[in-house]
């Protein structure tokens, strides 16, 4: 019976391997010549193995982006105390609003454009991320953004979420008032 070329079969003798193949702990050696010819100098090298290509590769193109670099600053204290105020006007307006109001639906689709925006300037800050009214504000347009995208933009919100929402936003202001 014939053996298929692409099985490989026991032999007792080790095949020789190409020395690039073989593994072992030393790194690659880096061999010169040089001919008699002034002229034309060549240089031989070895080539790396697929690992250490991989790694110089990855540390190449990873230490360029992971380099610890100034972060934007998105804004200043006076600027987050300001636009934070203005989307805790809006949750109230919007959270007040009666369901039988025409604009209710425009009036959420502009609170949650308004506070994915506010969401996605400050999340980033570290510097705002331990502040209590940072933490509140988040909590409440997360309840009040989850609700509107579970059950739709006309759909009233629950009285205790209602309540726990304007809590927060309570708290979120007083913290604000504070520098907190």
């Amino acid at each position: 019976m014939a053996s298929s070329p692409t099985l490989l079969t026991p032999t007792t003798s080790k095949p020789s391997q190409p020395p690039h193949l073989t593994r072992s702990n030393k790194p690659p050696s880096t061999t010169t010549t040089t001919t008699t010819n002034a002229a034309a100098p060549t240089t031989a090298m070895r080539l790396p193995g697929r690992r250490q290509f991989t790694a110089a590769l990855l540390a190449g193109a990873l230490g360029t982006t992971l380099l610890p670099t100034a972060p934007a600053s998105a804004a200043s204290d006076e600027e987050y105390v300001k636009d934070t105020a203005e989307v805790i006007n809006k949750v109230r307006i919007t959270i007040n609003m009666d369901k039988t109001d025409p604009n209710i639906a425009t009036a959420v689709t502009e609170l949650r454009d308004t506070s994915n925006s506010w969401v996605a300037k400050y999340r980033r800050e570290k510097a705002l991320l331990g502040r209590a009214s940072f933490r509140d504000m988040y909590s409440a347009l997360n309840a009040v953004s989850g609700h509107y995208i579970s059950f739709g933009p006309t759909a009233p919100i629950p009285a205790k979420r209602k309540a726990r929402i304007l809590e927060e936003m309570d708290t979120a202001e007083k913290a604000l008032q504070r520098g907190r």
